[in-house]
C-alpha cells in the first residue's frame, strides 16, 4: 500500500476508536505510519480524509445491507418481503459491537463545527440515495433518475436516519425489521384510492 491508502486505513481505524471530534492529523499519521504533509498532499485537509474514510467505510458496510449485493436479496425489489429483507440486515450491523452507526450521529449532532466535512458527507448523501433506491426496487444506481434518487431515496434515507438515532439512543426500544414492515402495511392500508 502507498501513503495514500495507509492514511486511509489509519483514519478508519481512528474513526472507528475516536470519533471524529476527537481525531486529530497527529492521530491519523501515528495510526498509519505516514507523515503529516501526506495528508494534505493525498486528500487536501484532515476533515477530507475523514469524510472519505467514514464514506468508504459505509460503502463496506452495506455490502451487508443487501447479502453481499442484489443477488444475496432473495425477495422480489419493490416489494414488502424486500422491505422487511433489507431492514432486517440493517438492523443486524446496528447490533455488532462497535457499531459504525454512531459515527453517523455524531457527523449529524457536529455538523456546524465540522463545516468540511459536513459538506463532504453531503455530496456522499446523493450517491446513497441511489444506492437505497436500488437496494430496495432492484436495478442499477446509473439508472435510477434524480426525481427518484431526490425523492424515494430520501425517504429511505429518512427512515434509514431515524433508525440509527433510535437504535443509538435506545436500542431495546429500538423498532426490528417485523415492525417497519407492519408499520409500512398498516400506514399503505390507511391511504385512500387517488391519494
Amino acid at each position: 500500500m502507498g501513503h495514500r491508502e495507509d492514511l486511509l486505513e489509519g483514519a478508519k481505524r481512528c474513526l472507528l476508536q475516536k470519533g471524529f471530534a476527537r481525531t486529530t492529523a497527529r492521530d491519523i499519521v501515528k495510526e498509519s505510519g505516514t507523515n503529516l504533509a501526506s495528508i494534505g498532499y493525498h486528500y487536501g485537509s484532515k476533515d477530507a480524509l475523514l469524510a472519505q474514510a467514514y464514506v468508504a467505510m459505509v460503502g463496506e458496510l452495506s455490502a451487508a445491507f443487501d447479502g453481499g449485493n442484489q443477488a444475496g436479496l432473495t425477495s422480489e425489489p419493490g416489494s414488502v418481503e424486500r422491505f422487511q429483507e433489507v431492514w432486517t440486515n440493517v438492523i443486524a450491523t446496528m447490533k455488532e459491537p462497535g457499531s459504525l452507526w454512531r459515527l453517523s450521529m455524531e457527523a449529524l449532532t457536529m455538523g456546524d463545527q465540522l463545516p468540511e466535512l459536513r459538506d463532504h458527507l453531503a455530496s456522499a448523501q446523493r450517491e446513497s440515495d441511489r444506492g437505497l433506491v436500488t437496494m430496495f426496487m432492484g436495478g442499477r444506481e446509473e439508472d435510477v433518475p434524480e426525481e427518484t434518487a431526490v425523492t424515494l431515496g430520501r425517504l429511505y434515507t429518512t427512515l434509514l436516519l431515524g433508525l440509527v438515532a433510535q437504535w443509538t439512543f435506545h436500542p431495546a426500544d429500538a423498532p426490528d425489521a417485523d415492525a417497519l414492515t407492519e408499520g409500512l402495511r398498516r400506514a399503505t392500508a390507511a391511504w385512500k384510492p387517488g391519494e
